[in-house]
């Protein structure tokens, strides 16, 4: 029978096919891509399949800071009030300027009130931290008493001000005095500057000041619960990261009246707009589909441009409870707002500060103590690639924020 020369060529070939096939696959050679991924074959990388530089927790820090010694408990029969105010980033410095002094001064200390910005914005101290572990924190460091005495009232406090990490000197120069002749006193705390920078050399107050501010308010239950849903809505809408969203604090009343709308190029700044922050935050590595949590109450136009780059970006009317909004989206005001967003900031994967100040210093430092020390500030810097390195806060990378002093 007469073979047909191109019958021949043609089984060459076949054969030669799945030869190759057959190599293919044993060395690994197909990729599976994402279900509608809009990476492209040709620009695939391991960073992109991640859909962006996550960094893994590190380990949770230990208190290493000391109780103090129980003082005598009849030196004194006198009261220290205060309130706490602007929002639970000011809470945590106002309650360790508040024990310092009332430890100082052997005086005993009564559970403050919260107060919001605007007048009648008031609440008990018991709408949002629990209010038991405060107590219980603060025994053998200082008396607590729950609510105010009746022999205790406007006409016999005396009002003093108090600055953001007082010493005792000041308290012996400008606070003792006040308290010896009157017997009451009412502090308000003031911030001449945004002071949370590591001590060079441990004191006694210091360990005071750790514990009062990283082991004395934790949520109430209600106010918890909240916090954690949304944690965990966001982290079910980011299946295709793992369940990693980052915060962003990013505020358009606060970005309006620090001039902070720019033309879109990274500049080195206190604030950066909802497009600055997309673009950072692409320019670092983060895909399209990661989740986007922004402190801002409620969606407004400015925050266009930044979903247009992310399109998973949310606020906090659009994933809390329904049954919640009521009571917890009062008004932009709200304390309640401002301590989800301080505590949303805390618990995510990326924290990135698009406003510089305390919440910055207050999160980072809340931040530091969980392990959670991906912390990114959008600066651009002159001469520098777009490596995540570059960005990493300096609370973190030179350890020198406060928290580092309180925890080891």
């Amino acid at each position: 029978m007469r073979v047909d020369p191109r019958q021949i060529v043609a089984g060459v070939l076949t054969v030669t096919m799945f030869v190759m096939l057959g190599n293919m696959i044993t060395r690994d050679h197909f990729v599976s891509l994402p279900v509608d991924s809009d990476i492209s074959i040709h620009s695939t990388s391991k960073q992109s399949l991640e859909n962006g530089p996550w960094i893994q927790d590190g380990a949770s820090l230990k208190p290493c800071w000391t109780k103090p010694v129980p003082q005598e408990a009849d030196q004194s029969q006198g009261f220290v009030t205060f309130s706490l105010t602007n929002g639970p980033e000011y809470h945590v410095s106002q309650i360790a300027d508040a024990v310092i002094v009332a430890r100082y001064l052997r005086a005993t200390l009564v559970i403050p009130d919260i107060r919001g910005s605007k007048p009648g914005d008031k609440r008990n101290f018991e709408d949002i931290y629990d209010v038991e572990h405060f107590v219980r924190s603060l025994d053998g460091v200082v008396k607590v008493a729950k609510t105010q005495p009746t022999e205790v009232s406007a006409r016999n406090l005396a009002v003093v001000k108090v600055p953001n990490r007082v010493s005792e000197d000041y308290i012996a120069e400008n606070i003792e005095p006040v308290f010896t002749s009157k017997g009451n006193i009412r502090l308000a705390t003031y911030f001449p500057s945004v002071n949370m920078k590591k001590m060079k050399e441990k004191s006694n107050i210091d360990s005071i000041a750790c514990m009062a501010m990283f082991g004395t308010l934790e949520l109430q239950p209600e106010v918890n619960e909240v916090v954690e849903s949304m944690v965990e809505r966001l982290r079910t809408l980011s299946a295709k990261s793992k369940g990693q969203f980052i915060a962003v604090d990013l505020r358009a009343d606060i970005l309006e009246r620090k001039s902070c709308q720019g033309d879109g190029a990274l500049k080195s700044k206190s604030c950066y707009g909802p497009e600055e922050i997309g673009m950072f935050l692409r320019k670092v590595g983060f895909n399209k589909d990661t989740t986007l949590y922004l402190t801002q109450s409620r969606w407004g136009s400015s925050l266009d441009a930044l979903k247009d780059l992310f399109p998973k970006t949310y606020t906090k009317e659009s994933i809390m409870p329904i049954d919640k909004k009521a009571k917890f989206l009062v008004s932009e005001s709200s304390e309640l707002e401002k301590v989800i967003n301080f505590y949303m900031c805390s618990e995510s994967d990326v924290f990135v500060p698009a406003i510089s100040g305390l919440f910055y210093a207050n999160v980072a430092g809340k931040r530091i103590a969980s392990g959670k020390t991906q912390i990114l500030v959008p600066a651009d810097i002159p001469g520098s690639s777009a490596a995540l390195t570059d960005h990493i806060s300096h609370y973190v990378s030179k350890k020198n924020h406060f928290a580092y002093s309180c925890f080891c």
